[in-house]
């Protein structure tokens, strides 16, 4: 009896051990946002505590989403399997369709590794506790895929007994909303649009640059937020033993970025945050997909990384990517089908509904993107240049190639050049390959009804004059007319 106490002490001992040794991870993930950061070399923007988290961890400087939206792209990381291999690639559909019981989230083997899984943050605007994701769950509870679909065990605190804990943790502030008026308003030094460095593809144009302008002071409010995160773990003595993992869901939302097959679209940035095991000021080239960032974490927490995951874990020595491959389907009321797979180096897309524009005018977007009204209204005119009227055609190329060690901004399709055959040939190869390595697991398919269509119809024909407001190029506030879309119906 007293040796089976001892024995039950020793284990104990040892697993209390192991579980302070294993270190805390939190991930941050900014909505819709592209490489727009000061150590990525964004003029203008104000991140000093994103700079600093670069300049002492690693920044990934060709990092890629899977899907350029958020619930595809969100739906690969938590899972780490490409979002079309789980049928989990159509916007905001299946979202009463429990995975295939192959697969888990990946939260599901933190827990069983003995970590507390956290979702969001106190102190960040909305909680930060979004999940997004197109299959059947809930934010908190057990899981087993069947009875139970709980991603988290508890909302918006870390406290030393959550240790080990992962927290995710969603900073909303980037993301287009009715909130950027004021948070520019309160910056204390708002970027200055004269000052702004657009890229080729947007027009110069006053509402353009300050649309531009409003992007970049919602990265100074999320950097201000982590540095807030960084602090409380300081605080709570928390800091020595704590990975901190930042990135975007998907590109900024505007044009050529989310929703779109591009570089704007894909590639995102991507800094880890660990002095105790890493050194600092380490810049990586390395192809990442954001699948691979969901097997570093299980890495890290030193849980073997399931069969089924099509990520890597980036730290192993290993690790080998040559390519990632991208997916564009439904998006709202826009059926798209577009896939792509980029090697850092070169870019290949393929738009199987070339008759759809890049320009589809999504109900959703009207509300949020100025500079399309703006572009929209000179291309009409004629004053666009070809980088910039690229968005506005009728129709898309049905095949796309870029050398991007040349052409950062894709604006020389190579798909006829000569000397590009070999290259894009096997970029196709590529291509098909990973099409049917991704086929979905099943073809069930139960989409939900874009609300934004109705509302922006009842904007035309009841608010008229403020529809052309929009049309100028002014933000009119998606969430205020939603709700009095939605009163309207019950009167």
């Amino acid at each position: 009896m007293k040796y089976f106490a001892f024995l039950l002490i020793i284990i104990f001992t040892i697993q209390v051990g192991f579980a302070q040794n294993q270190p805390n991870i939190i991930w941050l993930m900014a909505e819709d946002i592209s490489t727009d950061i000061g150590c990525y070399g964004m003029a203008e923007v104000q991140t000093p505590v994103l700079d600093k988290m670069a300049k002492e961890g690693i920044r990934f400087d060709n990092c890629f989403v899977t899907n350029p939206i958020c619930s595809p792209s969100r739906s690969s990381m938590m899972v780490g399997t490409h979002q079309t291999k789980i049928n989990a690639h159509h916007h905001r559909s299946n979202r009463k369709v429990p995975l295939d019981t192959n697969y888990q989230p990946f939260t599901y083997h933190l827990r069983k590794a003995g970590y507390t899984t956290i979702l969001g943050h106190h102190g960040v605007m909305n909680k930060g506790r979004k999940t997004d994701v197109n299959f059947k769950s809930t934010k908190l509870g057990e899981w087993d895929g069947i009875t139970k679909f709980g991603l988290f065990d508890k909302y918006d605190n870390f406290e030393k007994e959550d240790q080990p804990f992962f927290a995710q943790i969603q900073l909303l502030a980037t993301h287009r909303g009715d909130w950027w008026e004021e948070v520019r308003a309160k910056s204390k030094h708002p970027v200055d649009p004269a000052k702004v460095v657009l890229p080729p593809y947007m027009a110069d144009h006053p509402v353009v640059r300050l649309d531009w302008a409003k992007y970049l002071d919602q990265m100074e409010y999320i950097d201000a937020e982590i540095g807030m995160i960084f602090e409380e773990l300081k605080e709570k003595g928390m800091a020595e033993n704590t990975v901190v993992i930042f990135i975007g869901d998907n590109g900024r939302c505007n044009i050529r970025g989310k929703g779109y097959l591009h570089d704007p679209g894909l590639r995102i940035p991507f800094i880890v945050y660990y002095p105790k095991k890493f050194k600092g000021n380490q810049v990586r080239k390395d192809v990442v997909s954001a699948t691979d960032i969901t097997a570093t974490i299980l890495d890290f927490a030193g849980v073997k990384v399931p069969d089924y995951m099509t990520g890597q874990p980036i730290f192993d020595e290993n690790f080998n990517r040559e390519f990632v491959f991208g997916t564009r389907d439904l998006w709202d009321e826009v059926p798209e089908q577009s896939r792509a797979v980029t090697s850092g180096d070169w870019k290949y897309i393929r738009n199987d509904k070339p008759e759809i524009s890049c320009d589809a005018q999504q109900a959703y977007l009207e509300f949020y993107r100025p500079a399309v009204h703006i572009m929209r209204q000179l291309n009409e005119e004629n004053k666009l240049t070809p980088a910039q009227q690229f968005y506005f055609n009728p129709t898309k190329p049905k095949e796309e190639l870029y050398d991007l060690s040349k052409d950062i901004h894709e604006q020389v399709n190579l798909v006829e050049d000569e000397n590009c055959q070999e290259i894009l040939n096997n970029l196709r190869k590529i291509l098909s390959a990973e099409e049917k390595t991704m086929t979905p697991v099943s073809d069930i398919y139960k989409p939900v009804h874009p609300g934004a269509v109705d509302v922006l119809e009842w904007v035309k024909k009841e608010k008229p004059a403020l529809y052309q407001q929009m049309l100028s190029g002014v933000e009119i506030g998606f969430k205020k007319l939603n709700g009095e879309y939605k009163k309207s119906l019950n009167r």
